[in-house]
């Protein structure tokens, strides 16, 4: 009978051991959490991050997006040997499309680009478009993806890369949150767009003896790591595509999208014809007076690998906070804790008040990290926490600290398990009290917009304010996703 039995529902059968073999091997290894090791508790020192008088960089805050487009596209135009990028999501779109067709140029003039995407990025968005073969069959272009998705090792999948930076020569670098598509980078019509945040930093001993000095050559040194590491695969890294009709398309329409750039941004970019010296010397006299001096900039980032990592970057930054003298704010999209975050952030603000702003779940667009904070506000707000919910009416994803209006932390990190335990992560620790305060100001603009969580899980909402509507049956969506996510939640 039970032979029969199989028989008749051998593929429902086939189809449940398949969805369990992916299930359990892709979280499987991520139930148990890592600690940090007693040697990086014993060698942490606070000073490490701070320095008496100026470095050799200075920086800014790219607080738009617009800002983020100009910026990478004034920046880029100063490279004469090398343009990296990172990202964790790269997607066709108006914006990316500037962005690949001044990096073809570049290309063509001799200029070695290296692009390193993560690996789900690369299957869902890039592959079979065109638009990026062309420039991964251009011979001093290299394309790669880190860890690129392989169901039959399921084990592998959560490895992501959520690292976001580009590097010019050894003119300096932009860091921050942003992923590089229309949702985060231009003003091109979209039908959403996020809030995020970036830093430039300018190194000013650039082309001199005293240029390894720049905390330019710590991000270049990580992305070598990462670069070379034997998860990371070449993407169609293939000359013959340029031979290709539609690739060859693809070509013309970057040239012609360049052309159309440098015609009517000649602030930002060189003319077509040829190069202009003194676009160059604009560029560089622009970053000199636009940016704030900083004294030590330190970068910090998880471990590299496609496992469970120990949290490095929260540790680290929850260091830095315990040591604070006066206040610390942070701004996180999402707030996803387990006992060893929720115990570490209360014993921060046990010694110094600490806000934090997230997005409301009316306006976040994280819904799984919705639906697990709904489950734990109260629990949350017992840290002691000064929990702010941003409810501005378009998502926010910026990332960044501030402690003792002279350190500032920017980067990638969400206060969340994801990228506390399985994701590559970058924090930019920058001391300067002057890019402190703009970051203070721009920061204070979005808390006029927040609701505040009360200790009972009730709200005080100032008048200007009114909470998004949301459906009834969103609401018992969430519901049903927090308590079914649980035992898996690690992965928000």
């Amino acid at each position: 009978m039970l032979r029969t039995w199989l028989k008749k529902h051998w593929l429902p059968l086939l189809l449940l051991a398949a969805f369990l073999y992916l299930a359990i091997g892709a979280t499987a290894p991520f139930f148990h959490y890592k600690t940090i090791p007693h040697k990086t508790k014993e060698q942490f020192s606070t000073g490490a991050f701070y320095q008496d008088g100026p470095g050799v960089d200075r920086a800014m805050i790219l607080e738009t997006n617009e800002s983020a487009w100009e910026e990478r596209l004034r920046f880029m135009n100063l490279a004469r040997e090398r343009i990296i990028l990172s990202t964790f999501d790269f997607r066709d779109g108006e914006s990316p499309r500037d962005l690949l067709s001044i990096m073809l140029r570049k290309a063509e003039e001799g200029v070695q680009v290296k692009i390193l995407v993560d690996g789900f990025s690369g299957l869902v968005r890039m592959e079979r478009s065109e638009i990026f073969y062309a420039l991964s069959s251009h011979p001093n272009v290299e394309i790669r993806l880190y860890n690129p998705i392989n169901l039959a090792q399921p084990w592998k999948t959560q490895g992501r890369m959520h690292d976001k930076y580009v590097i010019v020569d050894d003119y300096g670098y932009i860091l921050g949150g942003r992923n590089t598509f229309d949702y985060f980078i231009g003003s091109y019509p979209t039908n959403s767009r996020s809030h995020d945040r970036e830093v430039l930093v300018y190194n000013t001993a650039h082309q001199t003896d005293q240029s390894g000095a720049s905390s330019l050559n710590q991000v270049l040194s990580y992305f070598d790591g990462v670069w070379n590491l034997d998860v990371c695969r070449p993407f169609h890294d293939d000359p013959g595509l340029a031979e290709k009709r539609t690739v060859k398309e693809a070509v013309e329409t970057l040239h012609d999208r360049y052309a159309a750039l440098a015609a009517s941004r000649p602030d930002l970019l060189d003319p077509p014809s040829g190069s202009d010296g003194s676009r160059r010397a604009q560029a560089l006299s622009y970053y000199a007076a636009n940016t704030h001096e900083a004294g030590k900039i330190t970068l910090v980032s998880n471990p590299t690998g496609i496992y469970g990592k120990e949290p490095i970057v929260f540790f680290t930054l929850t260091e830095l906070m315990k040591n604070a003298r006066e206040d610390v704010t942070i701004h996180t999209p999402y707030a996803v804790f387990n006992a060893y975050m929720y115990d570490t952030m209360a014993e921060v603000n046990r010694h110094i008040p600490v806000d934090m702003m997230i997005n409301s779940v009316e306006n976040g667009d994280n819904f799984f990290a919705s639906s697990d904070y709904l489950r734990h506000r109260k629990k949350m707000a017992a840290t002691g926490l000064t929990i702010l919910e941003y409810d501005g009416g378009t998502s926010y994803h910026g990332k960044s600290v501030v402690i003792d209006h002279e350190l500032s932390a920017i980067g990638s990190y969400n206060f969340d398990l994801r990228s506390t335990y399985l994701d590559t992560e970058l924090m930019l620790v920058i001391q300067s009290k002057e890019l402190t305060a703009e970051l203070e100001t721009y920061m204070a603009s979005y808390e006029q917009d927040c609701r505040l969580l009360l200790p009972d899980g009730r709200y005080q909402i100032p008048d200007h304010i009114t909470v998004a509507e949301v459906p009834l049956w969103k609401r018992a969506a969430w519901a049903v996703v927090g308590l079914v996510m649980q035992p898996v939640r690690f992965l928000i």
